[in-house]
């Protein structure tokens, strides 16, 4: 299980709060309809929270593609099976939260160094849903030694949490870039 010992400390105002809670409360009824329809995956794409189960993602703008996520699901039972915890921190993004994962960048690093380690919105493979960020460092470690087997690529060098699929699974992935920048 995931310590919340791990996580960063977030502040939020009380309307946030209130924002999440309902937004927690609306996911439960839906993983409990799901659950009643046999839809559940058993891996790990959470956020940060305990290990829970989702429902298979379709390919649409707000959701991880069906693709990522049957490759990440073939990946999670492998770990597991080798001892290995395998899970997502991140996966799909909206357009609005990963701008404001850019703009706060920006304000505490400033243009060049934020362009090194986030995209804005138009370019970033999580908006698009063919991205995620494994968790633990371990899992990401042991996830990069099979790429190519589950097709899943860890793509910047300055990120060993961040994969995408950038082929067929099988393919050969791509030599890593130094960062984000050279997406731009």
């Amino acid at each position: 299980m995931y310590s919340t010992s791990n996580r960063p400390r977030v502040y939020r105002s009380r309307g946030r709060r209130r924002l999440l809670a309902a937004r927690s409360i609306a996911l439960g009824v839906v993983a409990a309809t799901l659950a009643g329809t046999g839809l559940l995956i058993g891996s790990r794409l959470a956020g940060w929270g305990p290990a829970q189960q989702v429902a298979p993602a379709k390919a649409t703008p707000t959701a991880l593609t069906p693709e990522i996520v049957a490759r990440f699901d073939a990946a999670a039972e492998a770990a597991r099976a080798d001892g290995i915890e395998l899970g997502i921190r991140s996966g799909w993004r909206s357009a609005e939260e990963q701008r404001r994962l850019y703009d706060d960048a920006v304000a505490e690093h400033g243009v060049e160094e934020a362009r090194r380690i986030v995209l804005p919105p138009e370019h970033s493979a999580h908006v698009a849903g063919s991205a995620v960020d494994i968790t633990p460092y371990a899992g990401a470690t042991w996830l990069e030694a099979r790429a190519e087997e589950y097709g899943l690529c860890r793509t910047y060098a300055n990120e060993w949490w961040h994969f995408e699929v950038t082929g067929a699974v099988g393919d050969r992935c791509p030599d890593l870039k130094p960062d984000a920048s050279v997406d731009w």
